[in-house]
């Protein structure tokens, strides 16, 4: 089992601060992220040896307008995240393809991730986890239409810091 994550940050922000993170660290953390989660995937998921996902820091601005156009939300948000498959979950035979299954995309805008720290009481990196293990649970085909399914994603959220030994006392989360 792997999984590879491509850690970019936007040209047009050079000076961003992502935390405390190297790209091989998220990696590793998506990984174990994803060995936790497996069991719960559908079957053929299961099967698939090499996953591929790309994770994107950016600024308002640039979150805003993949929001606006995305979403049709003209505002700044937290994370998107845009799945590459749909969440029902095909039964395809993702496992004979030498190719990563690619997962989709996660973009996160810093510097409201970094306010919500303050308003949280914890650290840029800890929230930059937070919203990345938001934005990979939709990739995986969570959702949270309701409040029921909401409080079970933030659940799973908490779960998934815990597992690799992080713990905000509590998170924040912007619809």
């Amino acid at each position: 089992m792997g999984a590879m994550a491509a850690i970019a940050a936007p040209d047009t922000t050079p000076t961003l601060g992502v935390g405390t993170l190297t790209p091989a660290q998220w990696e590793a953390y998506f990984q174990d992220w994803l060995g936790f989660l497996r069991p719960s995937l559908p079957l053929p998921w299961q099967q698939v040896e090499e996953y591929e996902l790309s994770l994107r820091f950016t600024d308002d601005r640039e979150i805003q307008a993949f929001n606006h156009q995305y979403r049709q939300q003209d505002q700044a948000t937290d994370v998107l995240a845009f799945a590459a498959l749909e969440a029902d979950y095909p039964v395809l035979s993702f496992g004979e393809s030498p190719e990563p299954l690619y997962l989709g995309d996660i973009v996160i805008a810093v510097p409201t991730a970094q306010a919500q720290a303050q308003q949280q009481g914890h650290d840029l990196t800890t929230e930059l986890m937070w919203l990345a293990s938001h934005g990979f649970l939709h990739l995986l085909g969570w959702d949270h239409p309701d409040e029921a399914q909401l409080q079970a994603m933030l659940q799973q959220q908490q779960q998934l810091l815990t597992q690799v030994g992080y713990s905000p006392a509590q998170p924040s989360f912007c619809p």
